[in-house]
């Protein structure tokens, strides 16, 4: 487990869903979505937990927030690209 602190906003790894690095904001500006995943637990502990026993909610960064997350993203120390850019390129030329 790791944590990813930006400012005064600490976020826990383990509960990122989804990144989505290329996105836009309502206004047109660059920005980074983060969808969060969290658990939800049952008002009573007998009742049974729910298919969804998840709760999910996207943030959403631009400026200086979003340059440092798509840094933290898109470096290999920090996630596995299982295709690679230079991947796209070679199955363009043999397609």
């Amino acid at each position: 487990m790791a944590f990813i602190r930006l400012d005064s906003l600490v976020i826990n790894t383990a509960y990122i869903a989804a990144v989505e690095l290329e996105s836009h904001t309502s206004d047109g500006e660059d920005s980074v979505a983060i969808l969060i995943a969290t658990p939800k637990f049952p008002l009573a502990w007998k009742e049974e937990i729910s298919h969804s026993s998840q709760h999910y909610e996207w943030l959403e960064f631009t400026g200086k927030k979003a340059v440092a997350l798509r840094t933290y993203f898109s470096s290999l120390n920090n996630v596995i690209d299982l295709l690679p850019s230079s991947y796209y390129s070679v199955a363009c030329v043999n397609s």
